[in-house]
């Protein structure tokens, strides 16, 4: 039986989990996927150690990052980007290797490519953290420029909410929210971008799919914007994924 699992700190509900363990069932697969909850990343060589029979592994925070230099080998989307979420294990003259992958920016641009339109040129990423790296490396390859919005002030590719000019909002038809406000149990919060100057040509894209409709998505949805959330994404991370893992 081949298996294959989840590292990251806290896991709590596993979607992938759920998801992987309902498909081997469904299909037939001599398969099973486990959750592996390590408090710090310095018990990953245990996890790889103790587990023989791991074919594939899923990697989620706090550790897309912090588990690159355990890995032998990165993909190129993997290295752009510099976050791996997906990591597959072969034997190599009786050897196992590890070879990290980015099945995030599989599963965004995918699910974002259907909606976007000739005037969909540049877009605005809200947040500067793990995800929003894969946003930005997948929407760079769709051929969009890309500016990314923050609390603070970063460095060049970044500016404030603050700095959201009308001007600004009109060049920017496409809005991906890669933070974390506005979901499930604070579902009242939303991005403090100028809604007000949205168009039914622009694009809001969230990450979050708990609630279904979030208060970012439902301001856009009053202006006529076209709107999504991120459940096609996550659905579509995880056939990359099994993609991976099986080619």
């Amino acid at each position: 039986m081949k298996k294959y699992g989840l590292i990251g700190y806290p896991l709590g509900h596993s979607f992938s989990r759920n998801f992987f363990n309902e498909k081997f069932a469904s299909e037939k697969i001599n398969a099973e996927y486990v959750n592996f909850e390590i408090p710090t990343i310095n018990d990953f060589p245990k996890i790889i150690a103790e587990n023989p029979d791991l074919a594939g592994l899923n990697v989620t925070i706090p550790y897309k990052e912090q588990v690159i230099p355990y890995l032998d080998e990165l993909d190129s989307d993997a290295a752009g980007i510099g976050a791996v979420n997906v990591i597959k294990l072969k034997l190599v003259n009786g050897k196992r290797k590890l070879i990290g992958y980015n099945s995030d920016v599989i599963g965004f641009t995918r699910s974002i490519e259907p909606l976007l339109e000739p005037y969909h040129t540049k877009a605005l990423i809200l947040g500067t953290g793990g995800a929003s790296k894969a946003v930005y490396h997948g929407l760079k390859k769709l051929g969009l420029e890309c500016l990314f919005v923050s609390r603070g002030r970063h460095n060049e590719t970044t500016i404030t909410y603050e700095e959201l000019t009308p001007e600004l909002m009109e060049e920017y038809k496409v809005i991906v929210n890669c933070t974390p406000v506005g979901m499930y149990p604070k579902a009242d919060e939303y991005p403090h971008i100028p809604y007000h100057c949205l168009t039914p040509k622009h694009l809001l894209y969230d990450l979050l799919y708990n609630p279904d409709t979030t208060l970012f998505m439902r301001k856009g949805t009053e202006q006529g914007a076209v709107v999504k959330n991120g459940l096609e994404m996550l659905l579509l991370q995880a056939f990359g994924a099994w993609e991976i893992w099986n080619q």
